[in-house]
């Protein structure tokens, strides 16, 4: 047993470098791995409570077993291509005729929103049929663990368990470059974080059951919690704001196009130029141009 030891405290002495080197490695190893449990969200709940939420509600959600930190999802937005996307599958005659009877079964929401808001119906029914398939696909993602994780990556932790969660074959950005999308994406995602949590406050709604896209998009409308605010409308008059509901998704797209600038009659690059505002992608505002037209015609 001496022997044991004298040859363990040489080897000690001669390679002191290396065991500082695995004492480091192991307690950084230590550190992702609580993080990467309850501790993952600790700076982002006392930002949420500095910023007046209050902190009984905070722990109260962050304690749900149901609320959790998602590398997979959020890597998503880091890999996501716009272009890959199908969006001519929606101007097809079957996807046409599917939007021509969602029309006839929400007929009196539609032409109350067209009245009202001035936006023609069949933009509006463009936009749902693009965004959910006509309000039959809203997303499987939990909306509060999509911002919450992206807003935790405000914090060095989470954004190296995102980093290291991309794929290596789908990486098309360096180093320099996530960082920089990190740092823009952590400060949206508070803030949406922010409206998201005020929203289901306001509604009496449980923030850890809402599910939507990999972006946090919820409802027929797919709207960010920021917009819920200016632009949800209670469409069917039922006291509340519910975009799973179609009445109230429809009017509250009405009111978003109303906003930045949509009127009736108006030309088709200035069409152009308000739908662009609901989705920063070409290749989305043609298509949505080009259903309604169908659905005109």
């Amino acid at each position: 047993m001496r022997d044991d030891l004298f040859f363990h405290a040489k080897r000690r002495l001669i390679f002191p470098g290396l065991s500082i080197l695995l004492v480091l490695a192991t307690g950084l190893f230590a550190g992702a791995m609580a993080m990467d449990d309850s501790g993952v969200f600790q700076a982002l709940k006392k930002r949420l409570v500095a910023d007046g939420f209050d902190l009984k509600r905070i722990d109260t959600i962050f304690a749900s077993p149901a609320v959790t930190f998602e590398e997979g999802g959020v890597s998503a937005y880091f890999i996501h291509n716009e272009a890959k996307l199908n969006y001519a599958q929606f101007t097809l005659p079957w996807s046409i005729a599917s939007a021509r009877s969602y029309m006839q079964a929400h007929q009196y929401a539609l032409d109350s929103a067209q009245n009202k808001y001035g936006v023609d119906k069949e933009v509006i029914t463009a936009i749902i049929l693009v965004e959910t398939k006509l309000g039959t696909y809203t997303g499987n993602k939990s909306v509060i663990n999509t911002l919450s994780t992206l807003s935790a990556m405000a914090e060095a932790v989470p954004r190296q368990m995102i980093w290291n969660n991309l794929p290596d074959d789908d990486r098309r950005m360096s180093r320099a470059e996530f960082e920089k999308k990190a740092d823009q994406k952590a400060s949206w995602a508070y803030q949406e974080l922010k409206a998201f949590l005020t929203y289901t406050q306001k509604e009496g709604l449980d923030p850890t059951t809402i599910k939507g896209s990999y972006a946090g998009a919820m409802g027929i409308s797919q709207f960010m919690p920021s917009n819920i605010g200016p632009f949800g409308q209670d469409g069917n008059a039922d006291g509340k704001v519910d975009l799973f509901v179609h009445a109230d998704a429809i009017s509250s797209i009405a009111a978003y196009l109303k906003n930045y600038g949509w009127k009736p009659g108006m030309t088709g690059k200035a069409a152009y130029d308000v739908v662009y505002h609901y989705n920063h992608s070409k290749y989305y505002v043609n298509t949505i141009l080009e259903i309604a037209e169908k659905l005109k015609g």
